[in-house]
């Protein structure tokens, strides 16, 4: 059997985090929660993942903080940005710090979330 794709969740709204980790767990991947970017750099300095799906307003560090700080590092995690912040401008930011897909929670449902993630996992092998 092959191993399960792993995949940090940095969300700070616990539902919407704790929905996301239920549903892709279900999917056969193996999700870890941290709350704030903090926490997501330091999970990513210790564990393998092999995807972030990271909220841009968090306590501590923001996502931008996240993607800025994962280039530092030279990680190479491929990136989903999952945001209630919808202006092109913050979009293209994310872009050029790295992240690979973006969507806006509100306007997103979870299942589409999956679709995204299994797509970016397919490309990034």
């Amino acid at each position: 059997m092959p191993e399960k794709k792993k995949i940090l969740i940095a969300e700070d709204e616990r539902p919407m985090a704790r929905a996301l980790e239920l549903k892709l767990n279900k999917y056969g991947f193996e999700a870890k929660v941290v709350s704030n970017g903090e926490e997501a750099l330091e999970e990513l300095g210790k564990t393998k993942y092999d995807l972030l799906l990271l909220d841009l307003m968090m306590p501590k560090k923001d996502g931008f903080g996240v993607l800025e700080g994962i280039k530092e590092k030279g990680y190479t995690i491929p990136v989903i940005v999952s945001t209630n912040l919808s202006q092109e401008n913050d979009v293209k930011k994310a872009k050029e710090l790295g992240a690979k897909d973006y969507f806006v929670k509100s306007d997103t449902p979870i299942n589409e979330v999956i679709k995204r993630v299994e797509k970016v996992l397919a490309n990034n092998k």
